[in-house]
């Protein structure tokens, strides 16, 4: 038996709460502040955002309603409360500021754009309510970072950007269906900025490592290698940022995006998708394995690696798709380029200084080629996701 919070977001009898809380629960009953009990069930669950509806039978009329509050509004140092029932113990509140806003890449959920704050939420806050001064519903408590169990003064909470759109869905259709691109993309480090001509100074965009194939960012005509600048004329500040912005809008909706390709801007218009099914972009076809010809030690930046053809046991050990092509690293020298760049065993070569490489023939070719002090842009698939890796020369 799990016990979590939860929020009423519509007197209608709709709570809004994390998806770890009712997950895979066969009986759910809500308790209020009142000390009234009703059964309820789940109307909707969104695993990527870790939040889910249920609706409990009204008994005696409407319910209160709390009011959602304004992202826009937030600033760092704000005064908030952190609602739940923390280690069963109800109606308990914990103060404390805002630590952070937008922080993403936390590991905790799919999509994230977390608020961070030190109000305390331990055990049984999920699915809690953070409200501002104002009593308005800011964020979902939904996670700490913790070495012992209890609060640290690390907590997050699912943002009203994200909170209020999901739960919308869901009260609506029951799911959540988000927009899609049709693109893999990464965070742009230093050297790669400077391979892909990002002028001097300018911040923020994302790297786009694979376009998929007659998806909505291959019929607008981007490319692997652009580097996106602009989504519906707000500037792209990092991967977490537009994959968010991305999710919240209509399939359907037509947005300008603004890419940089070799070193000139360019603007396409989109058409957004809807994101398949993880299982449907999963799916991929055979391909025929390649014999290994001998291949003589480079005398450049990629001198420290060993590759191979890709076996059958490399795609099973690597979780290589059976569509990709290229060349596997089966070794990695210690104190080498290459591993200070942080190439991996197990990692296919695809391209080597935007050329193609399919077999050891084209590796050794295009690889010879590369000057002993020039900076080398690999392009890997690493267990199924491609991303871009600048070799620096030592």
């Amino acid at each position: 038996m799990s016990a979590g919070s939860g929020v009423i977001i519509d007197s209608r009898g709709y709570i809004l709460t994390n998806n770890h809380v009712v997950e895979d629960a066969s009986d759910i009953k809500v308790s209020f502040h009142d000390g009234r009990e009703m059964s309820a069930t789940v109307v909707g669950t969104d695993p990527k955002t870790d939040l889910a509806v249920i609706k409990v039978k009204l008994e005696n009329g409407p319910l209160p309603s709390v009011a959602w509050g304004e992202y826009a509004s937030l600033r760092v140092g704000d005064v908030v409360l952190a609602l739940g029932s923390p280690f069963g113990l109800r109606n308990t509140v914990s103060l404390g500021i805002i630590s952070a806003l937008g922080r993403g890449s936390v590991g905790i959920t799919e999509y994230e754009d977390f608020i961070q704050t030190d109000a305390a939420i331990n055990p049984g806050n999920s699915g809690g309510a953070l409200v501002n001064m104002k009593g308005e519903l800011i964020g979902i408590n939904t996670a700490i970072f913790s070495r012992t169990g209890g609060s640290e003064g690390v907590g997050f909470a699912i943002a009203v950007s994200i909170a209020k759109d999901i739960a919308a869905s869901l009260i609506e259709t029951g799911k959540v269906v988000r927009g899609w691109m049709g693109v893999a993309i990464q965070e742009l480090t230093p050297a790669l900025a400077q391979s892909f001509q990002l002028p001097e100074g300018r911040q923020g965009g994302v790297l786009i490592s694979e376009v998929h194939e007659d998806g909505p960012s291959a019929k607008a005509g981007l490319q692997r290698g652009d580097v996106i600048l602009e989504y519906g004329g707000e500037t792209v500040k990092d991967v977490n940022h537009l994959r968010n912005i991305v999710a919240r809008t209509k399939v359907g909706k037509k947005k300008e995006i603004k890419v940089l390709r070799e070193g000139k801007e360019t603007v396409l218009t989109l058409e957004l998708g809807e994101r398949p099914s993880d299982q449907a972009l999963a799916k991929n076809g055979p391909v025929e394995e390649e014999k290994a010809p001998a291949m003589e030690k480079l005398d450049n930046v990629l001198s420290g690696m060993t590759v191979a053809p890709i076996s059958g046991e490399h795609r099973s050990e690597f979780n290589i798709p059976e569509q990709i092509k290229g060349v596997v690293v089966s070794k990695v020298e210690s104190g080498s380029a290459v591993e200070a760049a942080g190439i991996q065993i197990g990692d296919v070569i695809q391209e080597v200084s935007r050329q193609s490489v399919k077999t050891i023939d084209d590796f050794k070719q295009i690889a010879s080629k590369v000057a002993k002090d020039e900076l080398a842009v690999l392009l890997v698939n690493r267990r199924g996701n491609n991303l871009f890796i600048a070799v620096n020369p030592q």
